[in-house]
């Protein structure tokens, strides 16, 4: 599979270039535009009654789709375009056996066929972060596979190390990997909280990445909802 992306960080499209029998999973409605490929729809979680119940896990904690569509090509190969629903940036990650990456809900765009996903409850701390109590889970018991996320705005991976301590506003955040640990808290006193225009965030220590984005949906509909008409009785 060989990718190209365009337009980034703003308005990207990544289309996926794909050998004969070579397929991608991507969540409905990311498809752009397509050739030489067979598309087909299944559950998120897999097949089988467990699948059924991860898949409406998913979709009911999560905040992804119920279904993923897989794009397959054909004797000649082909290719698929797909892009986020929101403006903003695509990136990957190549996801080792024993390893795992953690997706903001909404962030989760495509995945090779060798990836598993299931949701990942981060305790009663989410209820405090502003953000899902749950993330996705990205992980594979085989080779090593490929998971394709998305944001809004631009992405950035900000390295952790052993003995570092990394801040990050609970709406930027995209992804991590497996090794980093968070614990959710607030930036200075509580007239910061309330007064200095700082919600929660998390702090992020271990050894691993983390991804941001420069901008943040919350922040944008704050912006909108002062113009917005008032509705009439």
């Amino acid at each position: 599979m060989q990718e190209h992306v365009e337009f980034n960080p703003a308005y990207t499209l990544l289309t996926l270039a794909l050998a004969p029998g070579e397929s991608v999973k991507s969540e409905p409605g990311a498809m752009v535009c397509q050739s030489g490929v067979e598309m087909t729809t299944g559950l998120s979680g897999g097949g089988g009654i467990g699948g059924f119940f991860k898949s409406m896990a998913k979709s009911m904690l999560g905040g992804e789709s119920f279904f993923l569509n897989t794009f397959t090509a054909g004797p000649a190969g082909g290719w698929v375009s797909l892009a986020p629903s929101i403006p903003g940036d695509i990136s990957w990650f190549d996801v080792t056996p024993g390893q795992n990456l953690f997706i903001q809900g909404g962030s989760f765009l495509a995945c090779t066929p060798n990836v598993e996903t299931d949701t990942q409850f981060q305790g009663l701390k989410g209820a405090f972060s502003g953000e899902s109590m749950f993330f996705i889970r990205a992980f594979t018991g085989g080779q090593t596979g490929r998971v394709y996320y998305c944001s809004f705005g631009a992405i950035k991976e900000i390295p952790i190390q052993p003995g570092q301590t990394v801040t990050v506003d609970t709406g930027h955040v995209v992804a991590f990997t497996g090794g980093v640990n968070y614990q959710i808290g607030k930036v200075g006193g509580m007239k910061s909280l309330v007064f200095g225009g700082e919600g929660l965030v998390m702090h992020f220590s271990g050894q691993g990445s983390v991804w941001i984005q420069t901008r943040n949906v919350p922040s944008l509909a704050n912006s909108i909802i002062p113009f917005l008409p008032n509705r009439s009785n």
